[in-house]
This record gives C-alpha cells, structure tokens and sequence, in this order.
C-alpha cells in the first residue's frame, strides 16, 4: 500500500504540532521549523512543505533538515492513510460524468437559477423520478465524496423533502468551483448557494445536512483555512441567522455574517434572488459584519433551563451521580488527592465512560507515557469476560488481553478520542497545550477534556511567574468550557505540607497544589483518597464543592470504593457490571447499489 499526498494532511500536521502557516504558490511555509523551532534567535519562516512533491526543507543552516512529509508525519506521530483501514470509512463513488437532465434545469429556472449554473454544478435529477434533484458534492480535487436528493414534489406529511447517499464523506457543496482564497460564502441549502453563484459570487458552498450538522468541519479543516474570511448567509429565522452562532465556535477563519436587515423581510438567499435581484445578493454579501461575542445580555432573555434534563456524563457509579449529578458541559471538575491513591485511574474510568455515552474525548496525561494510558485504559474498556490471567516465576498474576480483543477495542475508539503528546509542560508550552484542546475541540467534535495531571510543576510562592500562568490557565480552561460548551476534568495534587498538618480537616480545598484561587473557579471538587489499613474498602471519594446541585459530603459520609487489580475498574456498592459497545457485533454491512443518476 502507498501514501497519495493530500494537503488536507499537511494542514492536519500544522494544526497537530500547533503551527502558524501561510501559503506562497505550492509551498506551505510554517512560521517556526517544527524540529529547531527558529533556533536561539526564533527565526521565522525558514521551513516548508511543497503541496505537490511533499518534499520539506529547513532552510537555517544550524537545522538543515529536510526530507519528504511522509517522514515528517512519522517523526511527529501524524497518522497517515497508507491505504489500511483507518478512522471513519467513507464510500467511494463511481467517478464518472454526470449527465445534466432538463428536468433538473427547469426546476432551477423557476427558483431563478439558469442553464449555466445548473451545468456548472452538476445538478441533476433521478433516472427513475425526474422530482427528484441530485446534488453531487466534489472536493477541491474534483472527486465526488457526497450525494444529496431533494424532493420538488415534497409534500407535508409525506417522508423526507431532503436525504443523502449513505456513508459519503460530509464537505461542503460547490468546494470544486471555489477559487481557493479570498472570501468564502457559506448558506445552509444548495439553492441558496447556486443563487449566490447566479449573482455572480465566488466561492459559494453550502452545507451537506442542515444548519445542525458540523461533521464538515473536520474534512474540510484545511480548505477552510485557504481562505481569509467566511461570509455566513444562513436561513433567516426571526432575526437569528442559522449555521452563524456555530461558526463562531468553530472555524479557524474570522467570520461574518449577512445582517437580518438586508434579507428585505425574506427566509434565505434564493428567496431574496427571486424577489428583489441578484444585486441584492450583492449587497447583503458586502454589508455583512463580524458579530462581536455578547458580553451582556437581558436577563429576560436567558433561556430557562431544568438543571436535571441537562445532558452530562454519568460515572457509572451511583453514589456519585447522586451527589453531582454527572460531569456537565461548560464546567469544570477538579478531582484530587495524595499522589498515587488512584485519582488517574478514577479519571481514565470516566474516559471510558464518556466514550461509551457518545461523548468524543481528549486526554492530557502527563504522567503516563501515551502506551501506559491506553493500556490501563483498555483493561477496563475489556472487563473482566475479556481479561487473562497468567502467573509469573513468583506466582504474582499477570493481566492481559489478546490482540483481537485490543483491535476491536481500538476499533472503538478510533475517531472519537484523542490523545495529547504527553511532554512536561513548563513556561510557553502551557499556553500551546489549551491551543491545542481548543483546537481539537473545534475540529474533532470533542465533547470532554481530561488534563492529568497539570499541576504536577505547580509552585505555591504566589510571586512565581508559573504560579500566574497557571491560575491563568484555569481561568481560560473555565472559560474554554463555556464557550465551547465541553466538559473538563482536571486532576490536581494536594500540597506537600499543607495546612492538614497544622489541623485543618483533609478535605479542605485549600490544600489543593498550587494557586489557591483555582477552587474558585472550578465547579466541582472531588477529594479521592485511600482509607485506613484494614478498611472495608479500597478507596473514599468525597464531594468537598458542588457549584450546581450544592450537595456535599462529610467526613464519615464518604462513598465507598472498589478496585480491581485485573480490570483496573472501580465500583461502588451500587454500581453493576458495566459492558462498553465495542463487544457489540454489528452486522456486516450490505454493498451499495449504483447512483440512480
């Protein structure tokens, strides 16, 4: 099997190591060498990547490296697909000419869409039933990646007015017939983004399922980022424009959106075309503005919310979900404890449990090397039908699992959980490392972030400039819950000689190492700990702050906790045998049939 470059790669690698490029014809310069990083004087732009030969080449003679990009995915971890079976499988099409029916043109004549246009993009209908339009989405290579149909005779009450051909990759309509730089035009419907093309405007696209559907964003990560600014012409419903508040979240771009004004009273773009003209197009595209983020609102205007119907992870343990309810988006939980009495275990079990709840994870763990965590992790994804029990030369047991297992294991997680190069972090790295987790976020649709375990350099002295850039790291990682609306789990340790010695209960949040502010920003403390030799158990967790329910425990009211050496699990009293989807067998999927076009 060989590696087909594809620039979508090289963009992925930058974003992976966490570099500002910039395009200058075929190459792709970075503005720091990812290997010498500028040297002492932080030289700029002295390495790049051709975008066709995917030669590379550091230009400062103390670097000097050069190489092709396959090497340099290997020296920095990128995955590449070498033609093996890797992350989300999409379809191929068979990539042959469409066939421009006139059914199909004279619909798009109605909708005020001309012959041009419609052959331009290739729109089309069925052969077995002219209604029905076919939408035939090409990437920026031309190749056919995505199909969707479109009811003309839709009537209510009568089945989907709109579907795609299953498991096509998800991109953007019209990305073949965009320029690849300037300003990039996004609506939610491919009407829309044909009546945008009649009027004469570049690089119109639209999106492949609807105004809730980013699965995109991740395909089309580096096309995205040719370009310098995305102008958003949503679906105009009661004033609010559809896909803007997202695309602020989310793309790499700045961003503006088409005014509620200049849609003239109308739903969307195709609507205004057919009313009032292509030149309002025009001018809604040129009037709109960058929508700064809200810093106050009405309290009238804040949703109502029932606390108890928010989505959240559940630990599985039901103890605990009593007490906190589960992790929530938008906040923060701090889990900790004495080094070594199990907090990074506790946290890998809510990974697992994320994961098996639908929620995309990442992890910092900056204590265990990336085949550490993944190990202890798969043994209590497997559980104990799946683990092996052999006895070593002094009859203590050893735990394992075969290869088919870890495959479907790894099968499981592919493509909803990642993980961060785990290197200690001091001084600038820091602030790369909440670079990155938002930048993940973003692009692989994370849900829940788990960072162990930052506090490990932390110092006490309040003067210290790590001390700083460390409460300033909690306060955005706060702030990064809110507005991406993600879940995070930080793990701290208690201090070394902390004020339990001089009396204070163990409990208090004020042992927690480093900055003594970082419990008030949290929303949840958690306080794991091992008991007494001769307890009837292996571990106590207590709820020392619970910003959302309030509901806390006491010093006696500890819940009460079990490990297991073989599946690595903890459970409580209440929790029951926990299997994960990966032990599910689905059926092998059926071959597709041809296009109907």
């Amino acid at each position: 099997m060989g590696y087909e470059l594809r620039e979508s790669d090289v963009y992925g690698l930058a974003q992976q190591v966490g570099a500002t490029v910039r395009r200058r014809g075929e190459e792709l310069f970075f503005q720091l060498c990812p290997y010498c990083h500028g040297g002492e004087s932080r030289d700029k732009d002295t390495f790049s990547v051709n975008l066709k030969s995917g030669a590379f080449s550091c230009f400062r003679s103390g670097c000097g490296k050069k190489g092709h990009f396959v090497e340099l995915c290997r020296d920095f971890g990128y995955p590449l697909d070498f033609g093996e079976k890797q992350g989300k499988q999409y379809r191929k099409f068979p990539q042959k000419p469409v066939e421009v029916r006139e059914p199909a043109v004279e619909y798009l004549k109605s909708r005020g869409i001309g012959e041009e246009v419609a052959r331009k993009y290739r729109v089309t209908c069925r052969k077995d039933d002219p209604s029905i339009l076919a939408f035939p989405f090409y990437d920026e290579h031309g190749v056919m990646q995505f199909v969707k149909y479109r009811n003309t005779c839709h009537q209510p009450g009568q089945g989907n007015k709109e579907w795609c051909e299953k498991d096509g990759k998800p991109i953007l309509f019209g990305m073949d017939r965009c320029t690849g730089s300037g300003r990039l035009i996004l609506t939610e419907g491919q009407i829309d983004s044909l009546s945008l093309a009649q009027a004469g405007l570049e690089n119109a696209v639209s999106v492949p399922n609807g105004k809730n559907g980013f699965t995109w964003i991740g395909p089309c990560w580096g096309f995205l980022e040719a370009y310098s600014e995305v102008v958003v012409f949503g679906d105009n419903e009661g004033g609010e424009i559809t896909l803007a508040p997202e695309m602020q979240k989310k793309s790499p771009i700045r961003v503006k959106v088409v005014r509620p004004e200049d849609y003239l009273g109308e739903k969307d773009a195709n609507d205004i075309l057919r009313k009032y003209g292509p030149q309002a197009l025009v001018t809604a595209v040129e009037n709109a503005r960058e929508v700064p983020l809200p810093k106050v609102v009405e309290l009238a205007d804040v949703k109502a919310v029932d606390l108890n119907s928010l989505p959240r992870i559940r630990t599985s343990l039901p103890e605990v979900d009593k007490l906190i309810g589960g992790i929530f988006p938008g906040q923060v939980a701090l889990l900790t404890g004495k080094r070594g009495e199990g907090k990074s275990t506790f946290m890998s079990q809510l990974v697992a449990e994320s994961l098996e709840q639908g929620w995309p994870v990442f992890v910092y763990s900056g204590e265990l090397t990336d085949y550490h965590f993944k190990r202890w992790l798969d043994f209590q994804v497997a559980g104990p039908d799946w683990v092996r029990t052999s006895f070593d030369a002094y009859g203590e047991p050893r735990y394992s699992l075969d290869a088919a297992t870890v495959e479907k294991i790894n099968s499981w997680y592919r493509g909803r959980a990642y993980l961060y190069d785990n290197n200690a972090l001091e001084g600038e790295e820091m602030e790369g490392l909440l670079e990155t987790v938002e930048k993940a976020v973003k692009r692989y649709g994370i849900k829940a972030v788990f960072l162990d375990n930052l506090m490990t350099a932390m110092s006490d002295d309040p003067k210290s400039d790590l001390y700083r850039q460390q409460s300033r790291f909690v306060h955005r990682l706060k702030l990064l819950a809110v507005r991406q609306d993600v879940a995070v789990v930080l793990v701290a340790h208690q201090r070394k000689g902390s004020a339990q010695q001089k009396g204070a209960p163990v409990d208090d949040n004020d042992t927690i190492m480093g900055s003594g502010d970082i419990t008030n920003r949290v929303d949840t403390v958690l306080l794991y700990a091992r008991p007494e030799e001769g307890a009837d158990c292996d571990g106590l967790l207590r709820v020392t702050k619970n910003r959302l329910f309030g509901r806390l425990t006491r010093k006696g009211e500890e819940v009460k906790l079990f490990y297991s050496a073989s599946t690595k699990r903890i459970s409580s009293k209440g929790s029951s045998l926990r299997h994960y989807g990966w032990e599910a067998n689905p059926e092998e999927e059926p071959l597709l049939p041809d296009l109907p076009f």
